[in-house]
């Protein structure tokens, strides 16, 4: 129970983005930094007083810091802006840790198996034209057809991806991985306009889905990742029957047309115009010095916005189903949405 205990309280803290010392002064003093360090290393236990302020600053409820570990986070890559910190980069993966611990703990009171299966794991990914095969047979066993995704998110919870949305993290895109190394884990921004959110779970399911020829370099694996994303939210052949294939010039209103209904920026659009050969590098480098002259541009203000919505619903879901039918208490539903007790009773009208 004690290494239980100061892994836990440990686990709080880097989600928190706090430091020893911070954590301390949160707590007004009361322990020092220097004991709460203790705590973590197992050589000290608090009393329940301390114990009490402890999850209060850490905004936790007590039991938290007894609750068995359940999900092992491996395997994470992480796609992040340079400026990214290591604490941060700590922060972000603690706060994925826990909120995939009690996904998985739902899952077992409700007794579902979840059971991920990748349609696409023996095509080996040389080049563009391997993605776009790869895609195809991706929509077809998935049954998603070649039209516009309505929620991608959704999609993906479907087929047993776990897709975690942070908040309030500018610095990062999203990143990719393996709980328990077998259930796959997407993490985006929530804070992205929608279009870039869906390009960037795409191309993190990209990541996960992908089998690479081993000769490739890095930098091509992430291009091909883009193209991945774009081609699951416009496949080749919808793509030609919107623009044509082979155009000198493409308007503006219709890329906004596009965009609004595929759910994929200007920027995206026009790469993948210039992918599959509708443009000419030439005509695609002249829309880039195009785009980048205003900051204006560039976040394609006034440029239109999908006409959809993109969130994550399945947790939510299970968790109403699971206390509706009291398989769990109401006090646990709260603890495993993270919220207090009043506000998840306010949340559940059982009918």
């Amino acid at each position: 129970m004690k290494a239980i205990f100061s892994k836990r309280i440990k686990s709080a803290r880097i989600t928190a983005n706090l430091s020893l010392r911070e954590l301390s002064e949160r707590m007004n003093a009361i322990v020092s930094h220097n004991a709460i360090k203790k705590y973590e290393d197992g050589l000290m236990t608090p009393d329940s007083r301390v114990l009490i302020n402890l999850a209060k600053a850490l905004n936790v409820k007590p039991d938290y810091f007894f609750r068995p570990f359940t999900v092992d986070i491996g395997n994470v890559e992480f796609r992040k802006k340079s400026r990214l910190p290591k604490k941060s980069l700590s922060s972000i993966r603690e706060t994925v840790t826990n909120a995939i611990e009690r996904y998985v703990e739902l899952e077992q009171f409700l007794n579902v198996s979840a059971d991920f299966h990748n349609p696409i794991k023996d095509n080996l990914i040389r080049n563009g034209e391997d993605v776009e095969n790869a895609v195809l047979h991706l929509l077809n066993e998935w049954k998603a057809g070649l039209n516009a995704l309505p929620n991608v998110i959704e999609l993906l919870e479907d087929k047993e991806i776990k897709v975690i949305e942070i908040e309030d993290r500018d610095e990062f895109d999203g990143l990719s991985g393996w709980a328990n190394d077998s259930i796959p884990v997407i993490v985006v921004n929530k804070s992205f306009p929608i279009e870039r959110k869906r390009l960037t779970v795409l191309h993190e399911l990209a990541h996960l889905l992908l089998s690479f020829h081993p000769d490739l370099d890095q930098k091509t694996k992430e291009r091909l990742c883009y193209r991945f994303a774009g081609a699951v939210l416009i496949p080749k052949e919808t793509f030609f029957e919107e623009m044509g294939e082979n155009r000198s010039r493409i308007s503006l209103p219709e890329l906004i047309a596009i965009k609004e209904t595929y759910g994929i920026s200007i920027q995206a659009i026009m790469a993948r115009a210039r992918d599959l050969g509708v443009i000419s590098e030439e005509r695609f480098i002249h829309f880039r010095k195009w785009m980048n002259f205003s900051e204006e541009r560039r976040k394609e203000l006034g440029m239109g916005e999908y006409i959809g919505r993109e969130y994550s619903s399945r947790f939510k879901q299970l968790l109403y189903r699971a206390a509706s039918e009291e398989i769990i208490s109401m006090s646990k539903a709260a603890n495993l949405a993270n919220i207090k007790l009043a506000e998840f009773r306010d949340e559940l009208v059982a009918i």
